[in-house]
């Protein structure tokens, strides 16, 4: 629409032998003043040296002629153009809805494109916890969101399985199996106090007996604990609908020499140093306020040196946009990360970085604890258990990833319309509902496919058309973004709009068929805009509530 409205002020702009000029076409905020406002006549005053008001006068004039798009133009301020569309070109946006279908709202504009998201890549140190359900649930609906532009999207999982926490691991399997044969036997002060880490060792006792007491195959232990948790983080993931493409391992990294290779690349650009047997990356003082250690004076790498490694590995696999999501306590680091990868040569630009903000769970009055080092640990899967799979993904996806969240566990229960998941999700059923009313009332006479759109003239259903009429450009400019929530809003807009319309006006009415033929396809067309906005954001779309 924006599109059709855009090139009608062109054409009369060229009639008038008025410059070409960019103008920006946009709704207003107060809807009263129209559909669109156009500031092309501002503009133009700043070129051609005329009153922008009169300047606006003539081009509304010439707009005032295009009847079949425009019911009222009308100049506004200091030469804004206020126009209000035709009610014919709304009921035109009915059909388009009801002949796509599920493909509403969908887009071509990154056709041929291959995206990579990386999230979750939480270590494998054990199940996940219900903070890690942010990034987990956000990653989801930004997948669907590439995928709604064209993208050819691979989900991908990154693990360190080559650092101390995985030690850590191993050392307390261990410990809990020798505790089983020697309960003396002394657990590690860093070790995990999960009650997980005692079924593995209960497991392994049960498997191989005492038969690795004193053993120094520390090894065996971190293989099967990694092997246990990454079976109960997968099922946690398929719980709300999630399934990765790629898990790739940091050690990895080591075994095909990439990050041997990026150290010799630091070394022959000089842009590293040794120094007290550490290895230094020269950071460009108008950026960072020191150097950072990459291979500490120990040997061992810091995060930083992997991570260059495995972006510049994401890069050489040749994806247009590369998406990570990392949590707030990588706010500034990433920002290390990505300068090593250019100082080794590669350009960063199509890399795009995603920082979330911590989230409180609250019970009631109470704070939920959690940790994954103590007995206290309140897991993602509990967190479904308590809430359901949609009402955990819509929670963690309705407020903008950069902004604190506040997870209401009770809330999240409620079903009326407080909650607000069940608010929309009762929308759907709610026409689910009108169309079962229908079959069993009208039988054949409601299936027919002709219908009369002009018969929909009432304020709320013209509101309501409007709103629908968004959905595609909202899909366009979220996805632009990588803000999911503002679909919530937009689907909150479009329930708001169908309640308002529902309760003024009676969809079926045996004394007037025609009349029921359209308000039910207008109830199509709603229904099938908050399918298509449930399946971005990933939550089901229920027929019954």
């Amino acid at each position: 629409m924006k599109e059709i409205i855009s090139n009608i002020v062109k054409e009369v702009l060229k009639a008038k032998e008025l410059p070409e000029v960019n103008f920006s076409l946009e709704p207003p905020k107060n809807k009263a003043f129209g559909d669109f406002s156009v500031n092309a006549a501002l503009v133009l005053a700043k070129s051609t040296g005329r009153n922008p008001r009169e300047l606006a006068g003539e081009i509304a004039e010439e707009l005032k002629k295009k009847s079949r798009y425009f019911s009222k133009v009308e100049v506004a301020g200091a030469g804004f153009i206020n126009m209000t569309l035709n009610e014919t070109i709304y009921t035109g946006v009915l059909n388009d809805i009801l002949e796509k279908g599920e493909k509403y709202g969908r887009n071509d504009l990154n056709k041929g494109k291959k995206a990579n998201l990386e999230w979750v890549s939480a270590n494998p140190t054990g199940p996940l916890h219900a903070g890690h359900g942010r990034q987990v649930c956000l990653g989801k609906a930004i997948a669907n969101l590439l995928e709604w532009s064209g993208y050819e999207v691979t989900r991908e999982y990154y693990y360190n399985d080559a650092g101390n926490q995985m030690n850590n691991l191993a050392k307390s399997v261990y410990a809990r199996y020798m505790q089983i044969i020697d309960p003396s036997f002394p657990f590690p002060e860093d070790g995990y106090h999960g009650e997980y880490i005692k079924e593995y060792a209960q497991s392994i006792f049960d498997e191989k007996s005492d038969t690795l007491k004193n053993s120094d195959n520390i090894d065996f232990f971190k293989e099967y604990a990694e092997k246990k948790n990454f079976e109960r983080i997968k099922k946690t993931l398929e719980t709300l609908g999630i399934k990765h493409d790629v898990f790739f391992s940091e050690t990895e990294l080591y075994r095909n020499k990439d990050i041997e290779k990026l150290l010799s690349d630091f070394r022959e650009k000089g842009a590293s140093r040794e120094e007290e047997g550490a290895v230094w990356l020269n950071m460009d003082r108008k950026r960072f306020q020191k150097d950072k250690v990459i291979v500490k004076s120990t040997g061992e790498p810091t995060y930083r040196l992997p991570d260059m490694a495995y972006h510049i590995n994401k890069i050489k696999r040749g994806y247009d946009y590369i998406i990570d999501i990392f949590g707030s306590d990588h706010g500034d680091t990433y920002k290390e990360v990505l300068y090593g990868i250019e100082t080794a040569g590669y350009d960063v630009k199509n890399i795009k970085v995603i920082i979330h903000q911590m989230v409180t769970f609250r019970s009631g009055n109470e704070s939920v604890r959690m940790s994954k080092r103590s007995d206290n640990v309140y897991y993602l899967d509990d967190l479904i258990t308590d809430v359901g799979a949609d009402a955990t993904q819509f929670f963690f996806v309705m407020r903008a990833a950069n902004t604190h969240l506040d997870f209401d566990i009770e809330l999240a229960k409620e079903q009326s319309d407080k909650n607000p998941v069940y608010y929309l999700q009762y929308a759907h059923a709610r026409i689910c509902g009108i169309f079962r009313n229908a079959a069993e009332n009208f039988n054949e006479d409601i299936k027919v496919k002709d219908f009369n759109s002009g018969l929909l003239t009432e304020p709320e259903a013209v509101d309501l058309l409007k709103v629908l009429s968004r959905f595609p450009d909202e899909v366009e400019s979220v996805t632009a973004a990588l803000e999911p929530h503002k679909i919530i809003t937009y689907l909150n807009q479009t329930a708001e709009a169908f309640h308002k319309f529902y309760h003024n006006n009676r969809v079926l009415n045996a004394d007037d068929l025609e009349t029921t033929k359209a308000r039910l396809k207008l109830c199509e067309a709603v229904r099938t805009v908050l399918r298509n906005g449930f399946n971005i954001i990933g939550i089901t779309a229920p027929e019954r509530m």
